[in-house]
């Protein structure tokens, strides 16, 4: 049977997912969030400016009905911020598993806010409709930038996707 490879990446903040016949689009930075440029809008081709400390991890994964050990995706590595701002040129989605309050802080325009965890009394408790409330924002072709604070949850998120729904396209 034919095996299909397909590349994963993983980012800090953002997480985007973009079907391939996308257009680009332009980002939006809040007054008072310290991530994004101070520019309001970018001109075309749109560019997402991040700051150095953000985290980008790649992933591979490889899909088929084979058994072998290479049929499981890797651990995501860390990939230049560069990188991440030119998938999101070349046209990705922008899918921020960050809580809602976070997301209201600052966010690029057209970006996806779902959820993977939600405050719960002092700690935090994962969004147990994560899947499909992704699932109804991008198709399987899609391809994804997957953004978040720290990394923490994007890395969790991007691991459940790619797991669930082997057609995606991940960048973290």
């Amino acid at each position: 049977m034919k095996m299909t490879t397909l590349s994963l990446a993983s980012s800090a903040l953002p997480l985007v997912l973009r079907p391939r016949c996308i257009p680009k689009f332009r980002f939006y930075r809040h007054h008072h969030h310290k991530h994004f440029s101070p520019t309001l809008l970018q001109p075309h081709p749109p560019q997402l400016l991040l700051n150095s400390s953000f985290k980008f991890r790649c992933v591979s994964m490889t899909t088929g009905s084979s058994s072998s050990d290479s049929d499981k995706f890797t651990v995501p590595k860390s990939v230049p911020v560069r990188v991440a701002n030119e998938l999101l040129q070349a046209g990705h989605h922008y899918l921020d598993v960050r809580s809602p309050e976070e997301f209201s802080g600052g966010y690029p325009l057209g970006a996806v806010n779902v959820p993977y965890m939600f405050k719960a009394g002092t700690g935090m408790t994962r969004n147990p409709n994560f899947l499909e409330e992704v699932s109804e924002h991008f198709g399987k072709d899609t391809e994804i930038i997957v953004g978040c604070q720290s990394g923490k949850r994007s890395l969790m998120a991007a691991t459940d996707l790619s797991s669930a729904v082997s057609a995606f396209y991940l960048f973290i």
